[in-house]
């Protein structure tokens, strides 16, 4: 095997590894939007209305409401009754 193909051979296995750890902190990503997305939205549109001049209180209410409610979320057990609304 020569040097060029034990290069190429390299910087294929540093791209594989480079996808994978883009693919891992997406899914994490992903994970964390689902939890706290509505409260991030609800800061950015509390700090877009800041900026314009208008109040931005209701908003960050807003955001402070879903951060509570991802957090009742996020320790929570689930169990299968939980995902089928309790119905048996």
């Amino acid at each position: 095997m020569n040097a060029i193909s034990r290069q190429k051979r390299q910087l294929g296995q540093g791209m594989t590894e480079y996808i994978i750890i883009v693919a891992l902190i997406a899914v994490a990503a992903i994970g964390v939007y689902s939890y706290f997305g509505q409260t991030v939205r609800d800061q950015m549109a509390g700090m877009t209305n800041e900026l314009s001049g208008k109040s931005g209180a209701a908003n960050v209410t807003a955001a402070q409401g879903a951060a509570t409610k991802a957090t009742t979320e996020g320790t929570a057990t689930k169990n299968l009754g939980s995902y089928t609304g309790g119905n048996k």
